[in-house]
């Protein structure tokens, strides 16, 4: 039996980069997968086929994870779909990056309402939708919560943020047999990572791979490998934890 067999999934922001590694890893892994989008339709939609196209179940659903609006419309695809639902990772980003001279209120708020008001809204729905069986909720955090870099003050405080619900959630919430942990990945190398200048041959990517034990930047499937293992019953006795993905990188 799969590891995921007979579950059911929502990844948001999963059209790309670790949320389209980790969609495609739960559905080989047996679980049927919600690829949420917020723009990416036609990327959204290639991770569905290439889901569909090895046997797996998935549909593609657009929703703003930080409109409440469309978060509930999320989930109620979800439940006319494949009705019900077992495992929420909470891993759509905004990703912006400046000196702290030239954070705007509106790139403080756009950041804030993805990275933490989202998980927050997706994490009332799946409450409900989890009920009295439990449910598993994975939130992506990043290495930056604990070693922030400079010009990510911003994106930092959310992770910080995000990891700071994960662990008194996993104290709220294992009554009602919800386990929540948050993954923190290290340099990996995605879309995002590069339109933030962390390219191949680029300095930022020297330096990160230079302070990186293995000797490498991450890749989607690293992260995605991971939380298979989270979300399945082999992490039975987890919860609330931070979980490093990093290849050993510890700050600089």
């Amino acid at each position: 039996m799969k590891k995921l067999e007979n579950k059911v999934a929502i990844v948001t922001g999963a059209s790309k980069g670790i949320g389209a590694s980790i969609a495609k890893y739960f559905a080989a892994a047996g679980a049927k997968v919600v690829v949420n989008y917020a723009s990416s339709r036609v990327e959204a939609d290639k991770v569905v086929d290439a889901i569909t196209r090895t046997g797996g179940a998935a549909i593609a659903v657009q929703a703003d994870v930080s409109d409440g609006a469309d978060v509930s419309r999320l989930f109620t695809e979800t439940q006319k779909a494949f009705g019900k639902l077992d495992i929420l990772v909470n891993n759509a980003v905004a990703q912006g990056y400046a000196p702290v001279e030239q954070i705007s209120e509106q790139a403080f708020h756009q950041s804030f309402g993805v990275n933490v008001l989202g998980p927050v809204l997706a994490i009332q729905t799946a409450l409900k939708m989890f009920g009295d069986k439990g449910g598993n909720i994975i939130n992506i955090s990043s290495g930056a919560s604990k070693y922030p870099l400079p010009n990510a003050s911003l994106y930092s405080a959310t992770k910080a943020a995000l990891d700071a619900f994960t662990i008194a959630l996993s104290k709220e919430l294992g009554v009602k047999n919800v386990r929540i942990n948050s993954i923190l990945p290290g340099a990996t190398e995605t879309e995002g990572a590069a339109s933030a200048g962390v390219t191949k041959g680029s300095d930022y990517e020297r330096m990160f791979i230079a302070n990186t034990p293995l000797g490498r930047r991450g890749q989607p499937e690293d992260i995605a490998k991971a939380a298979v293992f989270i979300a399945s019953d082999d992490a039975a006795w987890i919860t609330g934890e931070q979980i490093s993905v990093s290849g050993g990188m510890y700050g600089f």
